[in-house]
């Protein structure tokens, strides 16, 4: 798995600059595109993260609502409080990424 994430981050950068000497090369400036590369990969990294912390998340709050099914109270608040945290940084990152594509 190491190798494998390995290998499509050096892939990953190599697009990035081909993309970059590509788009000179048209004559368009360079940095326009990068940003638009940059603000979709920067939401499609968060809403990655933020989707696998919130399953794992969950997933442990039910594994010890299994365990004790008294104590859904003091388990399902806090919970909820914490997902609609990993849920802000998406919001953040979209905010962040709308910024950048209206410098485009």
């Amino acid at each position: 798995m190491k190798k494998f994430g390995l290998t499509g981050l050096l892939s990953m950068l190599m697009f990035l600059a081909l993309a970059g000497s590509a788009l000179a090369a048209d004559g368009a400036d360079a940095s326009r595109g990068l940003i638009a590369i940059g603000a979709g990969l920067g939401l499609g990294i968060a809403a990655a993260g933020a989707g696998m912390g919130q399953g794992r998340a969950v997933a442990s709050a039910m594994e010890s609502i299994g365990r004790n099914p008294n104590s859904v109270d003091r388990i399902q608040t806090p919970m909820i409080i914490g997902l609609a945290f990993i849920e802000s940084l998406v919001i953040y990152a979209l905010i962040i990424a709308f910024t950048l594509s209206g410098k485009i």
